[in-house]
């Protein structure tokens, strides 16, 4: 009898200790208790009863139809002018488009007249679009050095610029310059120009201010000019004029942001006076740039802009078209809720009603 308490108690001990380590090993792995890991913070529980969503689409629908009509009038209101010059802007006895380009000697200027429909108040943007022509390219847009771009100490880095990161080498070995701005998206730069007169009178194209701020101060360098640029054998668009530091040339800084789609139209300059309707403009375009040679397509645009911008219908539409869905949508459930109601749920019977120990 003496020896019964003794084995349990001893055996008590043993127990003790042997499931002490188990137990500290499960309270380790249990998370720390807070109201954020045991998703019992406040939150709103909307119950979608038939007046809140009959409400809601009927708000939507007469909110989004105005702006929808709004946007869509301030879109009619943009006078634009489209000229599609690629093929016109050839000689007719042009076989071969592509050597006509590419030959320095022909004569590439073309000049044609356009009466002007409506009244085009200033300033009117002119436009040049391109088409068929993918700047969205991976190897295309990685052609470039932002370093370089910036800042004047970055002028030898142009590994990412090949083909088009230094002069070629030469004989007397004066190659192998780097090229400032280096890579393919500089060196295609759009070189067609546009001129435009009215009653002998030149109308003078203003190309400041049209690329972004923050790309001038902060992606083109006030101490970087061109250097050796357009100097090999293949001459791929415009040239630099190598007295003015890259955050000054704002042809370049447009031409550098890369369009997302394959059609696309970057900003040429500002016409800063009002053109009248019947008035006839001379165009004399500069027939430069080779699109040719992948058939793509060039076309001079002239338009006006509103609060909302250019010409955009489709901003409108939308608006109107999920306007007019959100009504519709609202009167289908207002006749459904009135000739055929159904009875609604006890919200007491919620899990978080039903439930005491969650936060309401």
């Amino acid at each position: 009898m003496s020896t019964e308490p003794s084995s349990s108690s001893s055996g008590g001990k043993e127990g003790s200790s042997a499931s002490g380590p188990s137990s500290n090993k499960k309270n380790a792995k249990k998370p720390k208790y807070s109201k954020f890991s045991q998703q019992e913070l406040p939150a709103w529980k909307p119950i979608l009863t038939p007046g809140w969503v009959i409400s809601t689409f009927a708000i939507t629908g007469i909110i989004f139809i105005p702006l929808g009509l709004t946007s869509l009038f301030a879109s009619e209101n943009v006078v634009e002018f489209a000229f599609h010059y690629d093929q016109v802007c050839l000689p007719p006895d042009t076989n071969n488009a592509v050597a006509f380009i590419q030959n320095a000697n022909t004569n590439k200027t073309c000049t044609r007249k356009w009466i002007v429909e409506k009244t085009m108040k200033s300033p009117v943007y002119v436009y040049y679009q391109l088409d068929n022509y993918y700047q969205n390219h991976r190897r295309y847009v990685k052609s470039r050095s932002d370093p370089q771009l910036a800042y004047r100490s970055a002028e030898d880095d142009t590994s990412n610029c090949n083909p088009e990161s230094t002069t070629p080498q030469t004989p007397d070995n004066k190659g192998g310059k780097p090229i400032v701005p280096c890579g393919l998206i500089a060196w295609s730069l759009f070189n067609d120009t546009y001129k435009f007169s009215t009653k002998d009178k030149d109308l003078l194209v203003n190309k400041k201010n049209i690329a972004w701020k923050s790309d001038q101060s902060s992606k083109f360098g006030s101490d970087v000019y061109p250097k050796n640029f357009q100097a090999g054998g293949l001459i791929g668009g415009a040239k630099l004029n190598e007295s003015i530091p890259l955050s000054e040339q704002e042809d370049l800084i447009v031409w550098m942001r890369t369009a997302a789609l394959s059609t696309f139209r970057k900003l040429y300059g500002k016409i800063e006076t009002d053109l009248e309707a019947n008035d006839e403009i001379q165009l004399v375009i500069e027939n430069n740039y080779n699109t040719y040679s992948f058939n793509g397509k060039k076309k001079l645009v002239l338009s006006t802009a509103t609060w909302i911008g250019g010409k955009n219908e489709f901003l409108g539409l939308a608006y109107i078209c999920i306007g007019g869905l959100s009504l519709a949508f609202s009167i289908v459930f207002i006749l459904l809720y009135v000739l055929k109601p159904r009875p609604l749920g006890d919200p007491s019977y919620l899990s978080w009603n039903k439930n005491t120990g969650m936060i309401k």
